[in-house]
Formats: C-alpha cells, structure tokens, sequence
C-alpha cells in the first residue's frame, strides 16, 4: 500500500467517524417537537400530500426523503423551491403538509415560499441548524439539526449536514411507519416489483382461472380431455379434473398422457378418471407463492390445483407463472 493510499484510507475513516459522530449527537438534540412533526403528519386529512422541498444538496435528501414517505404509506412528492415561486405553489393544497430543508435556513428561494403556505393554512415543518433563523421563525414544527461541521479537507461541501439531515428524515419516516402500524404486506403493496413485493405475493395473484383454467368432468374422454386443454386461453400442462358436486377429483396432466402413450394405446376413448392422478398436490389461493413453489419443488412436479376455503378448485399453478415472476 502506497502512502497515498494509506492517507486516503485515514481520511476516509475519519469521514466516516465524522458523520457517525453527528447522527449520534443528533440523537440527543430530538425532542417533543419531533413527536409534534410525527403526528402532523398523521393528522393529514384524507387526500392530502406531504410536500418536500429543499435547495441544492438539501433539496436532493428531500427528494430522498420524499420517495421515503410515499413507499411507507404517506402520499408524498418533491417540489423545487425556485419552481415553486414560479407557479408551482399552485401545486399545495390547504389539506397538504410543507417539510423543508435548509442548513442554515436563510434560501431566499426557500423563504420565499412560506408567505403563500401560511395563507393556505398548510402545516410547515423544518428541518435545519439554526432555531434563530428565519425558516425556524416561519415554521410550525422545527426539527433542529444542530450547527454541522461539514467533514474533509476542506470543510466546505455539504457533507455532515446533509448527512444528518438523512438520518432525521428517516427517523421521521419510521417513526409515522410505526405509529400507523404499516406491515409488510402494505410495503409489498407499494414495491409490487421489488424481492419483498414477490415474496409476499398470494397464489391468487398468480394463478390460472377462469378462461386459463381448464376443468373437466371425470366421465368426458381423454382425447376430449386433450382438444378441451389445447383451446384453453395459455395453453396450459393440466386439466382439473372436477365432480359434480365442484369437488376435486383428479388431474390429468403432459406427463399423464405421455404415460398413456406408453402403456396404452387405445387409451384416447376412455374416461379421464382412469387415468389422471387421483391425489393431486394442493394449496389455498390465500397462501404465499413461496408456499406453492415449495409444494412443486419437494414433489418434483410443474402444477399444484388451487382450492378455496371451501376446497373447491378455482385455479392452476404452473412453475413457469413462479419463474416468470423472478428478477431478469
């Protein structure tokens, strides 16, 4: 290791200790205005949106921040302040929530805003260094950062406030996460694309029903039984073989008829119940694609039936709707 790299190695180090420092002093700086932040948040009435805004270095943990918000339940988007004295403050509504970030809470573009937010009636809550400057004075709630010794070299770029600015919004994030009670399921509901959104996706969302689904009666002929599975909307590997009374009675599937390929020719005008599989795998359209994809792999087969609470078959899964579902 060269001595540059070494001298790299100890600043990084020190950056690090740096702003590790400042979270954990910023942990002692919270107080009741923090609860007061949280439950304006939650008090929103219904439709209403948390507007986030910022300048600069600021602005860009906003935009953060605000994505935060709208994945953990609170309808949340980012808004420019030079934008927003430019026609954009028509975007506020009086049932909105104003969040600003300025360090030092002196950004003309910043104050500029508040004159029209006080007249809407919309609650501001700030984030920023000083409780003396002018945002402070402007705002409802403030949520103090405390006075930031920016890190390296220099000590110019914006690096430990925005840092800490991160680390409160977050909290503030997760604070209102856990006072309504969001669970993974809600998170899942907004990350539709994401590892958490598949793993706790149900088998009804994934199953083949209705036109994809093809069931049969255990009288009806296999090569009838064939043509029925061939004109099924996807084409899919099995038939639901189903009783009178919707109960199930069987599958027949690819592997069914290859078997009957070779054991028995004259097997085309006979009826399905002699020769699709009597025991079929199963699971609940309420459970976890997870669970089903557990049932194909231990038995090593490519379609489960779907029952409902009444053990009805209402679909089919094949392994290729699971393997369809993973990240390319």
């Amino acid at each position: 290791m060269t001595n540059q790299d070494s001298s790299s190695l100890a600043l990084a180090r020190q950056i690090l200790s740096d702003e590790g420092q400042a979270i954990l002093h910023l942990r002692d700086l919270l107080d009741e205005s923090f609860d007061h932040a949280v439950s304006i948040l939650l008090d929103m009435e219904q439709h209403g949106r948390l507007v986030v805004s910022g300048m600069g270095k600021a602005g860009i943990i906003g935009m953060k921040l605000s994505a935060t918000f709208a994945s953990t339940g609170i309808p949340s988007y980012f808004l420019h302040p030079a934008e927003a004295v430019h026609g954009d403050l028509g975007r506020f509504t009086s049932k909105d929530v104003a969040l600003i970030l300025s360090n030092q809470g002196e950004t003309g573009e910043v104050l500029a805003m508040l004159p029209n937010l006080k007249r809407m009636g919309c609650p501001t809550i700030c984030m920023t260094s000083r409780s003396s400057s002018s945002l402070a004075k402007h705002s409802d709630v403030v949520l103090l950062i405390g006075e930031q010794k920016e890190t390296g070299p220099l000590g110019l770029a914006p690096t430990t406030s925005t840092t800490v600015m991160l680390a409160l919004g977050d909290a503030l994030a997760m604070a209102a996460l856990q006072k309504q009670n969001f669970t993974r399921e809600q998170f899942a509901f907004y990350h539709p694309s994401g590892s958490l959104g598949r793993a706790l996706m149900t088998v009804r969302d994934i199953m083949r029903s209705d036109k994809k689904l093809c069931q049969v009666a255990p009288s009806l002929k296999i090569r009838e039984v064939i043509h029925s599975i061939s004109k099924t909307e996807g084409r899919p590997g099995a038939a639901v073989v189903v009783n009178p009374d919707n109960s199930l009675a069987g599958i027949f599937t690819d592997g069914d008829l290859r078997r009957c390929l070779q054991e028995d020719k004259d097997f085309l005008d006979l009826p399905v119940a002699q020769k699709m599989g009597k025991n079929p795998k199963t699971v609940k359209e309420s459970a976890l694609v997870q669970d089903a994809l557990r049932i194909l792999s231990e038995n090593k087969i490519d379609q489960v039936i779907v029952l409902n609470d009444a053990d009805h078959p209402v679909g089919l899964v094949d392994i290729q709707d699971i393997v369809s579902l993973q990240p390319r």
